[in-house]
């Protein structure tokens, strides 16, 4: 066998090889059960860009987004994700101090968020607005008010701080109110809670089964019911007050082996293609300039649109929390 025979066929064997590498590119994302559901956005946003690229897209669920964030916490430089999407606003400044996130290279110049909110290693990907939710025929008259909620008998099912985004959310909502009263509002409105559950899931379901009045869930949850169920009795609860505000956003994992698939990816989420999916799918608003399907109309609009900043929130939010449950001791 000659040399330059062989140089040929160790090349031809490299380059195979290579190829095939690049065949195998993966992504790893955490994200939570909902997202990760069949009838979530994952499956048709993994479609959709692996027609883009010469990859595999693998949405791994956990119970929460929070509970992604802890396993990787958990897991530090060792994790096999490469991605963390759908932990919100007010975990994405904890999530930064842990280390374990890389500035992202994604351009943000195209997105529309009520809030100046930024971060260079996040990126937003949808929001929303936490409400309470109830159902017309059963509540034709809601409180417009958390004054309104505690004068009343109404009975709501909410979600604890500690493993759910809209429990932590609903403490920042009235933080954001009452300040220091807050923990006053609190004892004021326990009589009201038939349940503290671990996850957003639980809550809703009971609420649908009739066991609770209204629950803690988003301004946009009725257009589900609207669009998908065709069902017109649910709506959402508009606070005097105003809602407190959530933007879901992903980041790219510092140990992650493909950083530059992962940027690609991030940038693709906020494309026209991949935010279209948003809103029938996930039941947030988009933060791309894209039409919202019919349903969305009818929604209530917060007039005022509450954000703590996000260094107030990592450095006390497990302060709050502790006064919030404290309450029900």
């Amino acid at each position: 066998m000659s040399f330059r025979f062989l140089i040929f066929i160790l090349t031809s064997l490299f380059l195979n090889l290579s190829a095939k590498a690049q065949d195998a590119a993966s992504l790893n994302i955490y994200t939570y059960d909902s997202f990760a559901s069949e009838w979530g956005p994952a499956p048709l946003l993994k479609e959709k860009f692996e027609k883009t690229c010469n990859c595999t897209i693998n949405f791994i669920p956990n119970n929460s987004s929070i509970g992604a964030l802890r396993k990787i916490q958990l897991d530090g430089e060792r994790s096999d994700a490469d991605i963390l999407l759908g932990i919100d606003s007010s975990i994405a400044a904890e999530a930064k101090a842990s280390g374990l996130f890389a500035k992202h290279n994604v351009d943000l110049s195209n997105i529309k968020l009520p809030a100046n909110w930024k971060s260079d290693s996040f990126v937003p990907f949808d929001y929303g607005y936490f409400a309470f939710v109830y159902n017309k025929e059963k509540l034709p008259n809601p409180p417009a008010s958390f004054e309104d909620l505690i004068a009343s008998n109404i009975k709501i099912v909410i979600q604890d701080p500690r493993s759910s985004t809209t429990g932590l959310g609903l403490v920042l909502w009235l933080k954001s109110v009452y300040g220091e009263s807050a923990n006053k509002i609190w004892q004021q409105l326990k009589p009201n809670i038939i349940t503290i559950t671990k996850g957003w899931s639980e809550s809703y379901n009971l609420f649908l089964k009739g066991e609770a009045d209204m629950v803690l869930s988003y301004t946009t949850s009725p257009a589900y019911h609207l669009i998908a169920e065709q069902d017109n009795r649910f709506t959402a609860a508009s606070f005097l007050e105003g809602h407190y505000m959530q933007i879901e956003v992903a980041g790219i994992l510092q140990a992650s082996k493909n950083k530059q698939l992962a940027n690609e990816f991030l940038s693709w989420l906020i494309s026209d293609e991949a935010q279209i999916i948003i809103p029938t799918s996930n039941w947030m608003y988009p933060v791309a300039d894209v039409e919202l399907p019919m349903g969305f109309e009818g929604l209530i609009q917060p007039k005022n649109a509450l954000i703590l900043v996000d260094d107030l929130v990592q450095k006390n939010s497990n302060i709050w929390i502790e006064e919030m449950l404290s309450a029900f001791n």
